[in-house]
């Protein structure tokens, strides 16, 4: 190949190289499917990592970070966590509050290539200690074999909900935030570990579902979703695609210009 009909190759991949070493804006957007009357989420926290941050095991105690996010939505100690995890661990602030039907979006600036997978926890309201959050570290990758982005859909059901084991579920309004507690950790220790929720008490009983605002609360019930995350690329793909091609294009222009400059001055 001529080196004139070479160069805008070697462009196109050198352009393409940086495009994918540079760190990469996402898109977090959070969907609460919950029906009108349904359960609320507490501010998501969301982390790009390495793949080694372990939120927690099911069958095992909660954590002392975990368990405050749990019972009160208090993601400090999460947050704390992830900041000193592995290399390459990269933080992400909560996003705010998501009541049903709602929608809330977040911008994060990651290094894919230190930060290549995805995680979230968020406590399930009103509930003594309902949340939700992946277990394996590993199980959102945000790159495919080939070391591009792959984006995420991550639908969550009601039957994914889990108990962190922390508090127990007696659903007492002074124990159970947004439902009338007051102070942070004042439910009644559980001691148990991290399993999946077993649901709300039954309506009749004096709990969660026998309030108007939770009628329609019952997690458990037959197709309920809890939330929708998806992770984009800002700008799309095709966006960036069109830029290297313009700045191909434009350095083609210069090298003709100076080109027909340098016959111009020689033909005089």
């Amino acid at each position: 190949m001529q080196r004139k009909k070479l160069m805008p190759v070697l462009g196109l991949i050198v352009i393409g190289g940086l495009l994918q070493a540079a760190p990469t804006t996402l898109r977090v957007k959070v969907t609460n499917l919950a029906p009108a009357g349904g359960t609320f989420i507490t501010p998501v926290w969301v982390g790009f990592h390495d793949g080694t941050f372990d939120l927690y095991d099911a069958g095992s105690p909660a954590s002392a970070a975990l368990e405050r996010m749990a019972e009160d939505g208090d993601l400090a100690g999460i947050m704390g966590s992830f900041s000193g995890a592995a290399q390459g661990a990269l933080f992400g602030p909560a996003i705010p509050p998501i009541g049903p039907g709602e929608m809330s979006v977040m911008d994060f600036t990651v290094d894919l290539m230190a930060g290549g997978y995805f995680s979230y926890a968020s406590m399930i309201i009103p509930s003594n200690d309902a949340f939700i959050a992946n277990g394996n570290p590993m199980a959102h990758s945000l790159m495919n074999a080939m070391g591009h982005f792959t984006p995420l859909d991550i639908m969550i059901s009601g039957m994914m909900v889990l108990d962190a084991g922390t508090e127990v579920n007696d659903e007492i309004p002074a124990n159970t935030a947004f439902f009338g507690q007051m102070m942070p950790n004042t439910g009644m220790n559980e001691n148990g570990v991290i399993h999946l929720h077993p649901g709300f008490l039954a309506p009749g009983s004096g709990g969660i579902l026998d309030a108007a605002m939770f009628a329609n609360a019952d997690f458990k019930a037959r197709g309920y979703q809890v939330a929708r995350i998806t992770v984009s690329e800002v700008p799309e793909p095709g966006s960036l695609a069109l830029a290297a091609i313009g700045l191909v294009a434009a350095a083609g222009v210069a090298r003709r210009r100076r080109t027909l400059g340098h016959v111009v001055n020689h033909r005089a």
